[in-house]
């Protein structure tokens, strides 16, 4: 049983992370006594003021000045792990920055930021469960109790998966584990081989750092294993004896796969990675005959496997590293199946090989590359093989038959959906389990009968509080670009909501790393949509909406189409008179939060609010840093502007807090996390202080630092929505939809 939807993605969140250059101890105690200063209070709070203490960085011929790089604590990989140990004048300044932040924004807008929360959970079904999953003679599922924030894990008899009356045993109490703990997440959670044992990974700090525990399921008992620094994923080997586990460098990164001895607690090491630009990721195949081990940046992998039941691992190698060429495999039919972007297959395509001939030179095409069909995935099942595809933007499943190679299609026909793959069943069994929703369909789980082909619906997402999907609209719309290119926006109104121009609209981007945001049902977005506001989702180059060219298009040096697809987006929902100018609040987080900093600068005055959660703003700063934990991986994606002045020069032009200057920028809502380790706290703290600074009549800007969590804020389901209820809050005010609260000058 392997529960790998609780488990956090580098692939599905491949975000990046913040840093400066150099050591920062003597500046730091320079700032002592210059950090932050409030004003006497006066009528409204005022902002705290930060210290600027040059800091000349010179690289690749450039020099530039940093005069908040004494924010970055130069002990910051001890911050990640204990963020008690934080320099108590950063520490000062954080805390003053949340403190005007809660004076300023969150209680002027307490009251809505109540009714908004109590909306948002009233959409929760607070005792919810999953469908269960089948493995062997048990039925894995996780549930919810009334009130609780975090999953409980469970199982009951295979045969009795789908009977709610069936005696449950309890495998972890999530709520439990969490009891007197800031932040707490699950990662890896899997079960060994003949079920008697539990394994799980936690993080209780938000660093991402994760201890692996061991569990007899039978009496409870812990067993006294404990695998720290670990990658939240994991693996058993066949005979329930050993563990395998990505280990995490004091930088964050991970560097090496071990193997636990689970009756020795000896640990000993299966792979080891040189390449700092390279991450590591561990994967049973489908089958459970094999573990993958893959080694990839953002363009560039190579992949290793063993059998599960091998006493001293051997990593085997498939097909040796070669630049900008990635590929990914799967075992099914007692051959790998690999899906690749060889020889120009810029979509990619699928090739096989046999076990024990897997050079290049092996590789046999079975689907050949179709320029804007992008193949996304494979779930295999004995006799079939599932691959995901998108093209125009939506995605399908195509099934294939072993036995004759017979295919057929599985797809939906709303203007906009979410699809997405789930095993749901022992490789044995002809059940494909798949998810499917869109902007006004909540989430349903279909098991697929791949035999017949019928479709059985095991689970539509209920809303406690009411939902008539009736009651909304949802279009696809293409936005012509700067330079004639259509881009997607997937677009959510209520069908009272008028297009003639009046509308507020909160506009979501990303668009980096390939990511492509789905156009899939959340209940959240429900509680600006009911209040008139139009809620847009542009799909800019830099995804993979429209292809795999879609995103080689939005990085490097053609970033800064990204940057114009979401601009030239705004601009047209405007003249198609969606909403209007300056009545647009832009949201986006983490590289999104790169681009709400770059159209801020580009265009300030179409936008009337922008939400920048954990943004990567600080970009060369960032790219400079070989110590933090994604950028080596990360040079592929941005530039290398250690190395070569092109990149610096690139990245310069656009990076956001490097390009701040005296503009009319709107309203600003800036977050972070202490132990973010992919967009670090210093990274939305500078570039606030920045903004203060050289547009001090613009504004005004709020920063919230969560003090006890990292990348994605607060956890618990609950806590969560309290961050989104600040969010959205901000947001109507923003539009001027807040009695008594102004952010801006009519």
């Amino acid at each position: 049983m392997r529960l790998s939807f609780l488990m956090i993605s580098a692939a599905a969140v491949a975000l990046s992370t913040g840093c400066t250059m150099t050591d920062t101890s003597s500046q730091i105690s320079q700032a002592a006594t210059a950090t932050p200063e409030t004003p006497p209070a006066a009528s409204e709070p005022a902002p705290p003021v930060a210290a600027r203490i040059d800091h000349e960085i010179t690289q690749v011929g450039r020099t530039r000045n940093d005069p908040y790089n004494w924010m970055k604590d130069e002990n910051w990989q001890d911050v990640m792990r204990d963020p008690s140990v934080l320099h108590q004048d950063i520490r000062d300044y954080l805390e003053a920055e949340n403190a005007f932040t809660k004076a300023a924004l969150e209680d002027p807008t307490t009251a809505l930021r109540d009714e908004l929360f109590k909306e948002m959970r009233g959409r929760i079904k607070e005792d919810d469960s999953s469908v269960p999953e089948i493995d062997g003679p048990y039925a894995y599922y996780t549930r919810f109790r009334e009130g609780g924030e975090y999953a409980i894990i469970a199982r009951k008899p295979a045969d009795k998966a789908f009977d709610d009356s069936a005696e449950e045993t309890i495998l972890l109490d999530g709520d439990a584990l969490a009891e007197g703990k800031e932040y707490f997440s699950f990662g890896g959670i899997d079960t060994s081989p003949d079920h008697t044992l539990i394994a799980y990974a936690t993080d209780t700090q938000g660093s991402e750092f994760y201890s692996i525990r061991l569990k007899n399921i039978e009496s409870g008992d812990d067993l006294g294993v404990h695998i720290d620094s670990a990658y939240g994923p994991f693996e058993w080997s066949s005979d329930g004896k050993r563990i395998f586990w990505i280990h995490r460098d004091e930088n964050a990164r991970p560097d090496s796969i071990w193997q636990r001895d689970l009756e020795t607690g000896e640990d000993t090491l299966v792979y080891r990675e040189e390449d700092p630009g390279v991450f590591l990721s561990i994967n049973k195949s489908a089958s459970e005959e094999v573990i993958f081990i893959s080694a990839s940046s953002h363009t560039t992998s190579e992949v290793y496997w063993f059998p599960v039941d091998e006493a001293d691992p051997t990593p085997r190698l498939v097909a040796a590293r070669e630049t900008d060429n990635e590929y990914n495999v799967a075992h099914w039919d007692d051959q790998f199946y690999i899906l690749t972007n060889l020889d120009g297959a810029v979509d990619f395509k699928l090739m096989r090989a046999p076990m024990d001939s897997t050079s290049r030179d092996d590789w046999e095409e079975v689907i050949p590359h179709r320029p804007g069909t992008l193949l996304l995935g494979m779930q295999p099942q004995k006799d079939y093989l599932a691959v995901m595809e998108r093209e125009n933007g939506l995605p399908r499943i195509v099934i294939h038959a072993r036995k004759d190679g017979s295919s057929h299609t599985i797809s939906f026909e709303e203007a906009a959906y979410s699809l997405g793959l789930d095993s749901g069943y022992d490789f044995e069994t002809p059940v494909l389990r798949f998810e499917y929703s869109s902007p006004t369909t909540p989430e349903q789980v279909f098991d697929y009968d791949l035999n017949t082909h019928e479709r059985t619906l095991r689970k539509t997402r209920e809303v406690p509080s009411g939902h008539n999907p009736e009651d909304y609209i949802a279009e696809r719309l293409m936005a012509p670009s700067w330079d004639g290119v259509d881009v997607p926006i997937t677009l959510l109104r209520h069908k009272t909501t008028p297009v003639d121009g009046s509308a507020p609209m909160l506009l979501y981007g990303y668009g980096s790393y390939g990511i492509t945001y789905p156009a899939d049902f959340r209940t959240s977005r429900l509680s600006l949509v009911d209040r008139g506001v139009v809620y847009a989702i542009v799909h800019p180059r830099g995804s993979k909406a429209k292809g795999y060219q879609w995103y080689l298009d939005g990085k490097l040096e053609k970033k800064p189409n990204t940057f114009k697809d979401f601009i030239a987006a705004g601009h047209y929902l405007v003249e198609q008179n969606y909403t209007s100018e300056g009545n647009i609040v832009a949201y986006g987080g983490s590289a999104g939060g790169l681009l709400m900093g770059a159209v801020a600068n580009m265009d300030p005055e179409l936008f009337g609010g922008i939400i920048a959660a954990v943004p990567f703003v600080d970009v060369v700063n960032t790219m400079s840093d070989e110590s933090l934990p994604l950028t080596p991986p990360e040079w592929p994606e941005w530039g290398n502007p250690l190395t070569s002045a092109e990149d610096y020069d690139t990245i310069l032009a656009y990076s956001p807090y490097d390009n701040v200057a005296d503009r009319p920028y709107p309203p600003m809502l800036i977050t972070g996390g202490l132990s973010d380790p992919r967009v670090t706290y210093w990274e939305p703290t500078k570039w606030a202080a920045r903004l203060r600074h050289d547009a001090p009549d613009a504004g005004p800007y709020f920063l919230r630092i969560e003090m006890e969590g990292g990348h994605g804020g607060a956890s618990g389901r609950f806590e969560g929505l309290k961050d989104v209820a600040l969010d959205y809050a901000f947001a109507l005010a923003a539009m001027g939809k807040v009695d008594g609260v102004k952010l801006r000058e009519d």
